[in-house]
């Protein structure tokens, strides 16, 4: 099978919620994309939403990453299926029985949101397959090549990074319509980031958060915009006194993440990793977001970042998948994504098993 177009995704996502219907909801986004394509998510859960916690996983953000959405949409056949058959998985070297399938429908929510930025997917899949933003022209002033924003640039943290960064930090976002990495006028101006905020706010139970991107062979945690540390809590995102001295590292700057989260985000990474490992032996990577390159505006920084803004939001940890390694960049062939796919997938299904521990 070759990846999926955008048309096969969607068509994969409410197939699943129509087959399944003791076991999943479809769930319509609020918001189509720029080009005016309706989204959709599929709840997979045994009971009514919002009794049990929640695992919201999103993919297809960057156009150019074709694998996450069939990373997601395999996840959840393979829940739904086996659910349904009263069977275990079995992903290579990594198996689980029927009781822990059993476990996650009947004591998690799983939101699966497979593509988030269509249009960007259709245009890397038919005209340009590097492409990596949205498809929004409102800041290209008509020149096609500044069409765009980087959706994992456009969430509302850290925002303002020329002010927030150090001048020689060299966070991997930009204010240019013609860079890969441009954030956007404004955080949330793009319908697709809304589309995530509108998950979050919709599932207030959400604990855990998962963004599904390639390539580096790793699961981040937050922070991404500078090394984390617990022992000074006024170091934070928050704080303006600490204005231009973010992103450096091995400073005197890091971003306050508290100990019981770091413990409990560590734990659950490094069981992703081990279970992907005994698939077949590849080595993922737990760290942090910032230890890939320094970041803000991201998707797994804001999920957790929400809580400490509004302490009436629940606490959410974050993490990014970074799938693949250089060797296959972003469009291995199919027979290596095939193999992917099992990795990722036993990790996802034992970090959902983790979280409940």
């Amino acid at each position: 099978m070759p990846y999926l177009n955008i048309t096969e995704v969607e068509s994969a996502v409410t197939s699943l919620a129509t087959a399944f219907p003791g076991a999943s909801d479809l769930i319509e986004l609020p918001e189509p994309s720029v080009e005016g394509r309706a989204c959709h998510a599929l709840r997979i859960g045994t009971v009514p939403a919002g009794t049990n916690d929640c695992v919201v996983l999103i993919g297809g953000v960057h156009a150019r990453e074709w694998g996450s959405c069939e990373i997601l949409v395999d996840l959840a056949a393979d829940l739904l299926e086996a659910y349904a058959a009263g069977t275990g998985l079995v992903y290579g070297g990594t198996g689980f029985t029927a009781d822990d399938v059993r476990k996650i429908l009947r004591e998690l929510d799983l939101v699966v949101f497979p593509l988030v930025n269509p249009d960007g997917r259709r245009y890397s899949q038919t005209v340009e397959p590097m492409w990596r933003k949205n498809r929004n022209p409102a800041q290209s002033g008509g020149d096609p090549e500044r069409i765009g924003v980087d959706i994992n640039r456009n969430y509302d943290f850290l925002f303002d990074f020329e002010t927030a960064f150090d001048p020689a930090a060299a966070p991997r976002v930009s204010s240019d319509p013609g860079d890969l990495v441009y954030q956007g006028p404004r955080p949330f101006s793009e319908p697709e980031t809304r589309n995530v905020r509108w998950l979050l706010d919709s599932c207030p139970r959400t604990r855990w958060f998962i963004d599904v991107h390639s390539y580096s062979e790793a699961l981040l945690t937050v922070w991404g915009d500078d090394e984390n540390q617990s022992g000074e809590p006024s170091q934070n995102f928050l704080n303006p006194a600490y204005d231009h001295q973010r992103g450096r590292g091995a400073d005197a700057y890091g971003e306050y993440f508290a100990k019981s989260d770091a413990d409990d985000s560590m734990v659950l990474a490094r069981q992703f990793c081990a279970a992907l490992h005994g698939v077949r032996g590849r080595t993922y990577r737990p760290m942090s977001g910032y230890h890939l390159y320094p970041t803000c505006g991201t998707s797994d920084d804001y999920a957790h970042a929400r809580h400490i803004v509004d302490e009436r939001k629940g606490k959410i940890l974050g993490f990014t998948v970074e799938w693949g390694d250089t060797a296959g960049g972003f469009h291995p062939p199919w027979a290596e994504m095939e193999r992917i796919i099992l990795d990722v997938d036993a990790g996802l299904v034992r970090f959902c098993l983790t979280a409940l521990t």
